[in-house]
């Protein structure tokens, strides 16, 4: 099989006055004159277009438990084919898959694959889905959309791990092609966006709206709680009320555990305590669904059924234990529908991580 091309050409950008070119994928919308990189680094600008330098790369294959990523309401307890590229958006100073998101060097991207050989390794190592992550897949969203659609056309569903930060345009195409998402609410302050992560929460909580009420996907939000940055009581009532008022109550909410990397490396481990407190404070404005992740906490991390309370999926980190669901998710005690993505009994992957190199399937 050929390689895949040096470069490959993208469809969201255009051309200014000044003689530079705008990318329009992202609300950064980079300026870039010939030979230039965005901030991402793997989308720049070659013979007066933008174009995608990782599509059909990665820096590494591996089967995990769709809990990882975090779905908790998405086909639970089975395997998913996780990938990602180079690059990044954002500019996260805790950012925990640094040596990838943050890489500027494409020798990283070790293994190559097309759309349809990721579709058919997915099929043969019986995973039910493929994720794009540990970088985020806007930035490579063209071949993110090819490898969708192959997956489409064998039966295997795709999720995107992302950050949400996406212009109205693509996001509209780049969702049509998603089963499933989680989107990262990094914090609920346009301080915290603009001093930590180099970005904006507005257009993040638009994503979040469009995904409710425009898609038919699937999502889940995490929000990693950092030590003194994110996790006041304040914005934790003023963030779980926003998602209750414009999501409403069954959009799944993970609160995770942050630990020292990247550039932050002067702050605490998250404590545990911080991650309950979090989680009481959004059950008390309404959310049904609201997780505890990055901890072993298995009261935090199980589902409840909110006709009866009874728990209903068990968990403890990523293995599922006690399953009382029927195919559909519905409660077998009282009948009420779970809110998600189901189809039959719980999978049994359990917390494997599995790496993979397709040449060698």
């Amino acid at each position: 099989m050929k390689a895949p091309p040096p470069v490959h050409p993208t469809r969201y950008w255009h051309r200014l006055d000044n003689g530079r070119v705008q990318c329009d994928v992202c609300p950064r919308e980079c300026r870039m004159h010939d030979g230039q990189r965005g901030l991402c680094f793997v989308r720049g600008v070659e013979d007066g277009e933008v174009k995608l330098y990782t599509y059909g790369r990665s820096s590494g294959f591996c089967v995990d438990p769709i809990e990882k990523k975090p779905l908790n309401h998405f086909l639970p307890g089975t395997s998913v084919l996780s990938f990602g590229t180079a690059g990044c958006n954002l500019a996260c100073g805790f950012c925990q898959n640094w040596d990838m998101s943050k890489s500027r060097e494409m020798d990283t991207l070790a293994d190559q694959a097309s759309p349809e050989m990721l579709a058919a390794a997915a099929q043969r190592l019986g995973c039910a889905s493929v994720a794009f992550t540990y970088n985020d897949p806007v930035v490579f969203m063209e071949y993110a959309i090819d490898v969708a659609d192959a997956c489409r056309e064998v039966g295997v569903k795709s999720v995107a791990v992302t950050a949400g930060y996406i212009s109205a345009a693509p996001r509209v195409e780049f969702y049509q092609h998603m089963d499933a998402a989680n989107v990262d609410l990094k914090g609920f302050t346009e301080r915290f966006y603009k001093k930590i992560c180099g970005a904006a929460l507005g257009p993040v909580l638009e994503t979040l709206e469009y995904l409710k009420h425009e898609t038919k996907v699937w999502f889940e939000i995490t929000t990693l709680l950092i030590p003194d940055e994110n996790d006041s009581d304040a914005e934790l009532d003023q963030m779980t009320r926003w998602i209750m008022d414009k999501l409403g109550p069954d959009v799944p909410l993970h609160f995770t555990a942050f630990h020292p990397d990247w550039k932050m490396l002067d702050k605490q481990r998250t404590p545990a305590s911080t991650l309950t407190r979090a989680r009481n404070i959004a059950r008390a404005n309404g959310l049904r669904y609201v997780y505890t992740g990055n901890v072993h906490d298995p009261a935090g991390a199980s589902t409840y059924c909110t006709g009866c309370q009874k728990r209903v999926i068990e968990r403890d980190w990523y293995e599922l234990g006690e399953w009382q669901l029927d195919a559909q998710g519905k409660c077998l005690h009282c009948g009420t529908q779970l809110p998600g993505v189901f189809d039959g009994a719980a999978g049994t992957w359990g917390a494997k991580r599995m790496p993979v190199r397709l040449a060698a399937l």
